[in-house]
């Protein structure tokens, strides 16, 4: 597969903003965004405070059913994301290889390339740093690959449910403290 890369060379680099041209992108795989639990149950639990008002009424007046919800299972396993590794030869003639987290438009990078790449490094040391930003000055592109997280996960209903349950409770807890 990478016959013609000699892979005792390749380094992570350790600088911020590398310079390089675009020798390969490798095949992706798949990594998931963790979820934190303590997260999760508070979000869940203010959500479900906001649904006992509805709750209430679809009992007394028999409104038809509500969407569908997710459950505990899927929500807790959390978002999976793309990386796809990246090997560039740096100004130094060095090969180094990064890791590009999340969606590009695929005519964005092309081998050999002219390439700005500001790296950040990954949590594990062992793991090559990965892309915030590239700037392809072959094209003149700027490109900011974008990844699941958290939020986008639970989605905006979960969230707009958590915040109304959250400011109900807030009502409720400052009446009782008024009376």
């Amino acid at each position: 597969m990478d016959s013609g890369l000699d892979t005792r060379r390749i380094v992570h680099p350790t600088e911020r903003i590398v310079t390089g041209r675009l020798v390969r992108l490798l095949d992706g795989y798949t990594r998931e965004v963790r979820i934190g639990q303590p997260v999760l149950v508070a979000v869940l639990a203010a959500a479900a405070f906001a649904r006992l008002p509805a709750l209430l009424l679809r009992s007394l007046f028999s409104f038809g059913g509500g969407g569908t919800r997710r459950r505990w299972k899927e929500l807790k396993q959390g978002p999976e994301y793309l990386v796809v590794p990246v090997r560039l030869r740096n100004t130094a003639g060095q090969l180094c290889e990064v890791e590009l987290h999340g969606h590009l438009p695929q005519s964005a990078l092309h081998p050999a390339d002219q390439v700005q790449l500001t790296l950040r490094p990954q949590r594990d040391p062992e793991l090559p740093p990965r892309i915030e930003r590239i700037v392809n000055l072959t094209t003149g592109q700027l490109l900011t690959p974008r990844t699941a997280t958290l939020w986008s996960h639970l989605g905006p209903p979960l969230l707009l449910q958590a915040f109304l349950g959250a400011l109900l409770l807030a009502g409720v807890t400052a009446c009782a403290a008024l009376t």
